[in-house]
């Protein structure tokens, strides 16, 4: 039902949007993956390395039309438990500017990957519990009947509200020829026995600048550039499936690897129809501690 409402439905609303995401790996030519994705929404099969943490900071900007602009905010620590299995916790907060800042809650998300080898398809499968309150603006995802207005109230209002979701996620990607192209069917649903299961969609592709490696270590080289874009929202819910009241975002996006481990992601996201937000500007730093796991257990054996 998701696939019949995407393809039917989405075209009508940005088709140019969508044929540009879609076409892009037909520019494709030779290339080895294996860097961070410039994705902020959209997930590819690839998990953390087995016994690495990564530490990533985010930040979202966006506008509002009837409320205060806001700035929310999130930390992720990623821990890569085996090759198959990739744990993760978020905290979060926001700034709505002349209003307040506050914390609006945690994630704790799991991926667990279905096939050992690498496919021409390579499935994961996502999941995530979420403790938050009415005032979480990170967007992660955009899911059902998520709209603009939906955050415009003033904080003391959203923090009132409190949701426990289970947020279920099929990340479908594939790599060849250098591109990445990955698709996330997702549902969510709010832990209160009268709550309907929501529906939403992302999809990405990208491709680093440069398909071969510079001979000397820089910082600067077209290698260490990943650029493409996503395109992701809400398709209502299992009572009302469609496009009726629901937003949706296109989004280039860009990392910067550096060879010390870090990266760099920015992404500008913008609102596809009247109900999502002009504009959702982001930015992302992280970086990887390979042996993390090593050293947490020799710390460990030494205090025992």
């Amino acid at each position: 039902m998701v696939a019949r409402i995407f393809s039917q439905s989405i075209p009508r609303m940005c088709p140019s949007a969508l044929i540009f995401i879609l076409s892009l790996p037909l520019w494709a030519s030779s290339a080895v993956w294996g860097q961070e994705s410039p994705y902020i929404v959209t997930y590819d099969h690839y998990l953390e390395e087995p016994g690495s943490l990564e530490v990533e900071y985010f930040s979202t900007f966006g506008t509002q039309r009837r409320g205060n602009d806001f700035d929310a905010f999130w930390m992720e620590f990623e821990y890569g438990v085996t090759a198959w299995w990739t744990t993760e916790l978020y905290l979060a907060g926001q700034t709505t500017f002349n209003d307040s800042t506050i914390l609006t809650g945690t994630r704790f998300e799991n991926r667990l990957r279905l096939l050992q080898r690498e496919h021409i398809v390579n499935p994961v499968l996502y999941l995530e519990f979420e403790n938050t309150n009415g005032a979480d603006k990170i967007l992660k995802e955009v899911e059902g009947h998520d709209v603009e207005s939906d955050y415009t109230n003033r904080n003391g209002i959203l923090r009132q509200e409190h949701d426990h979701e289970l947020e279920m996620k099929l990340l479908l990607s594939s790599t060849f020829n250098g591109w990445n192209v990955a698709l996330n069917p997702i549902v969510t649903r709010n832990l209160l026995p009268s709550e309907p299961w929501e529906l939403a969609y992302a999809l990405g592709a990208s491709r680093p600048l440069a398909l071969k490696a510079s001979p000397n270590r820089c910082n600067f080289c077209p290698e260490n550039f990943i650029a493409g874009a996503e395109i992701y929202g809400g398709l209502g819910d299992a009572r009302s499936a469609g496009l009726h009241h629901t937003s949706h975002y296109l989004a280039p996006v860009l990392a910067w690897n550096l060879p010390s481990d870090w990266t760099v992601r920015f992404s500008g996201g913008f609102g596809l129809n009247e109900n999502s937000h002009r504009l959702l500007l982001r930015w992302g730093l992280s970086r990887e501690f390979s042996g993390f796991g090593e050293l947490l257990e020799h710390f460990l054996g030494g205090r025992r």
